[in-house]
């Protein structure tokens, strides 16, 4: 099964890191969208809200 977690670490494996790096890579992306989430107020969703066209 692929989902975008496991794209994103093969994208990055694929640029030449090493697996360690692949994973820090990863965590740090998750770490990025939980700060967003807890700056913001948000609760989690799976799908992300759709912006407004002005």
């Amino acid at each position: 099964m692929r989902g975008p977690n496991r794209d994103y670490y093969l994208k990055k494996r694929a640029e030449g890191c090493m697996h360690v790096q692949a994973v820090i890579a990863l965590a740090r992306r998750r770490v990025d969208v939980l700060w967003a989430l807890l700056r913001d107020g948000r609760l989690f969703t799976l799908h992300p809200p759709v912006a407004q066209a002005a």
